[in-house]
């Protein structure tokens, strides 16, 4: 038997998970969550990154024995170091205001495949005013990691959201990176020995979170989709090689780093941010209203509208987008209606774009539990959906390092066997 500590990070709650990996199964249980959000200071959006890593050692203690740990997070988002290794204050949400208005240099496609998005790293940066006295930069879940061990760099498949690799040579673009010199860390990839926490090894996993969700996909083929929803819906395929093509860029596409030299190609889709925020607003329970909506009639908006990007009163935006006032019932199924929406054009668009056929589309993660939305999905794309994990991340996260410590071997296909073999999964037909 072996036990590995999975820390994940997300926008709105962090946990850590203990994995189990033992008799060809893995099983995981977890033993600490705590909340998370970006908090209003001088006015700016910042995430306090110091509680978050007194919490992060509060599970690791309630973990007890592990034989390693791994460190997964949100992506984009970086703390700055000073010459003595210190923070340089909190690090800014990416749902800050500051990046507003930035538009992407020509060429960036070529270099860095990634779909414009005005938080990625890179624009950010360029509306950093700490930047003159930083000496190095440190994503979420490496910054976590040094702070366990002392030892720092970026893992790969969270580099690759930066907007500062490029694509085809999976390192640091010298030519986006020209003016950041010593700023940025040697790469380490999945499954590396990123230091040790009171001897304890640190692994690099998949540290974005959807490329350890994406290791933990139960697909028995390569001919499908996947949906990684939470607080975003990242929906793609997995391919070999990018797709960096004009009609790629146009249609918004990006081509993010995955585990083994795998290329996530995928669409982001503003996910159950929406629904969160409104329930947020209405400080009411989802249940309730996903049965009321489930006989309700919604209408149609697009969800990736940046109207929908900051907090605040997300009901009384989806109303004025709709040009309608609405029960609640009605604004939870319009979210649902426009997010299965979302979903199918993005499938559609990824099987054109990349020539990749599509069987079975994969939802895993916390909206794998949204039952509705699940069918409305299966009903938009025309294709099977099969629902779950729920626990993707920390699943995925637990099974690199359990192959990196020695508990599982194999490839993706062997890593997504365990994963078929020890989770429940949930099967909806379109119709």
């Amino acid at each position: 038997m072996t036990a590995v500590a999975a820390v994940d990070l997300g926008a709105s709650s962090g946990r850590v998970v203990r994995g189990v990996v033992t008799d060809g199964h893995v099983h995981i249980e977890e033993v600490h969550r705590f909340a998370n959000g970006p908090v209003h200071r001088r006015g700016s959006l910042h995430w306090d990154l110091p509680g978050l890593y007194r919490e992060v050692l509060a599970g690791l203690r309630l973990a007890g024995e592990v034989d390693s740990i791994g460190i997964d997070s949100w992506a984009v988002d970086y703390g700055l170091l000073d010459a003595r290794g210190e923070l340089l204050g909190d690090p800014v949400c990416y749902r800050d205001s500051r990046t507003d208005g930035i538009k992407p240099a020509d060429g960036l496609y070529e270099i860095n495949g990634l779909q414009f998005q005005p938080f990625n790293t890179m624009f950010q940066l360029m509306a950093e005013p700490l930047l003159p006295q930083a000496s190095q930069l440190l994503l979420i879940p490496d910054l976590i990691s040094y702070w366990l061990t002392g030892e720092r760099g970026a893992e790969y498949t969270n580099a690759t959201t930066t907007g500062l690799i490029d694509v085809r040579t999976g390192q640091w673009s010298p030519e986006l990176t020209r003016a950041l010199q010593g700023l940025l860390p040697v790469l380490r990839r999945p499954g590396d020995l990123a230091g040790t926490y009171n001897g304890i090894p640190v692994i690099a996993v998949g540290s974005h979170d959807t490329a350890s969700a994406v290791v933990a996909v139960p697909a028995e083929t390569d001919r499908f989709a996947y949906i990684s929803c939470g607080t975003w819906s990242l929906v793609g395929v997995e391919l070999p090689e990018p797709v960096l093509t004009a009609e790629s860029r146009a249609a918004n596409f990006t081509n993010e780093g995955g585990v083994d030299g795998t290329v996530r190609y995928l669409r982001n889709v503003m996910g159950l941010w929406l629904l969160q925020e409104c329930l947020r607003t209405w400080d009411t329970e989802l249940a309730p209203l996903l049965r009321e909506a489930a006989h309700a009639t919604g209408s149609v908006f697009d969800p990736n509208d940046p109207v929908f990007l900051p907090p605040g009163d997300m009901p009384a935006r989806i109303e004025r987008w709709c040009g309608k006032t609405m029960t609640r019932a009605e604004i939870v199924r319009s979210i649902l209606d426009s997010l299965a929406l979302a979903h199918r054009d993005a499938i559609a668009d990824a099987q054109r774009l990349s020539g990749k056929e599509v069987e079975v589309v994969h939802v895993v993660g916390g909206g794998s539990r949204n039952e509705l939305l699940c069918q409305l999905t299966a009903d938009a794309c025309g294709l099977p959906v099969v629902a779950g994990p729920a626990e993707a991340t920390a699943l995925g996260n637990v099974l690199v390092q359990a192959r990196a410590v020695g508990a599982a071997d194999g490839t993706l296909a062997d890593l997504r066997k365990l994963v078929r073999r020890s989770q429940a999964l949930r099967r909806y037909l379109p119709r």
